[in-house]
């Protein structure tokens, strides 16, 4: 077998994309999109029709065409792969837990207008405390949740008290945080510190019995896909799947959950220990708020690219 049939027999493969032909193509499990990927696939000349068929009934309301917009890519992306696909919210409401609810909520009525289950999308929030709370009343709700730019183990903990079904902790932007704060340092291998803050969370919840399941993003390179092999999930660019796919050596499980017969409940945080805990890690508070920054200034890239095609139209 080659790595990526090796990987799948261990962990459930996702394709960190927007780009329905690489998901066919490739045939993960699961998806996951957001705003950056949207973007990237909306300037393809294939999936023209997917931002035109939003912009009808919403020439004049550009966010509900941007809304619609990651719900036609979520309905292509799903008729190709038997799982969910995850579908972002908009990072400029990452600080504000109703309007969140209310946007996860319109999301989900857009996909079961097109015919699609609930159960087949997971609402991705950024993981600041409000993100978080949102998510808690959306799973209550039987919403289920992908929250997402986890760069801490304060973070997952959150997650977990809140119940929400997935999380996906970074990998290569911690390690890009490291290399340019400790370019002296070795990150190679088993001292990279995104895999160690994926094995670290994922043990965590392991040892606790927590079912929220880990997913493993952002990777840099197939060596840091190899060290978390075994994690619950692990989304991928289709990039490094391939790399993987081209491949036949030996991929063996990394990750091996602990059996405990019964597992330490953990302390729940409150909200000033989680922004305490999330202040005194410099990486974690950096790279979180960069996350969404950058997510919010390629969702406005969608909305002028939106809006210059209902003008042309």
């Amino acid at each position: 077998m080659n790595q990526l049939e090796q990987l799948s027999k261990v962990t459930v493969v996702v394709a960190d994309s927007g780009d329905i032909a690489a998901i066919e193509q490739l045939q993960p499990t699961e998806a996951t999109t957001n705003p950056s990927l949207i973007l990237q696939a909306s300037q393809q000349a294939d999936y023209q029709h997917l931002l035109v068929s939003a912009l009808k009934g919403n020439e004049q309301d550009i966010t509900a065409a941007c809304e619609q917009v990651t719900v036609n890519f979520g309905c292509e992306i799903l008729r190709h792969i038997p799982g969910r696909v995850s579908t972002e919210i908009d990072a400029r409401l990452s600080f504000d837990t109703e309007a969140s609810v209310a946007k996860a909520l319109s999301i989900i009525e857009r996909y079961r207008a097109a015919g699609v289950d609930s159960n087949r999308v997971l609402i991705k929030l950024a993981a600041t405390w409000q993100g978080i709370q949102a998510a808690a009343r959306l799973e209550k709700l039987g919403i289920h949740c992908n929250l997402t730019l986890i760069f801490s183990l304060a973070q997952a903990k959150a997650c977990a008290d809140a119940g929400v079904t997935l999380i996906s902790p970074f990998v290569g932007r911690i390690l890009d945080w490291y290399k340019q704060n400790q370019p002296e340092q070795d990150f190679s291998g088993d001292k990279d510190p995104g895999v160690i803050s994926v094995k670290t969370i994922y043990n965590h919840y392991k040892n606790h019995g927590i079912p929220t399941v880990v997913m493993g993003a952002s990777f840099r390179n197939v060596d840091q896909i190899r060290q978390l092999a075994g994690c619950d999930l692990l989304t991928i660019a289709p990039n490094l799947l391939l790399q993987l796919k081209d491949s036949t050596e030996p991929l063996p499980a990394a990750l091996q959950p602990q059996s405990t017969q019964s597992p330490a409940t953990a302390k729940a945080l409150s909200q000033a220990e989680f922004l305490w805990q999330l202040n005194e890690d410099a990486m974690a508070t950096e790279k979180l708020a960069e996350g969404i920054r950058k997510f919010a200034v390629d969702q406005r890239k969608l909305e002028q690219l939106l809006h210059h095609l209902a003008q042309s139209r």
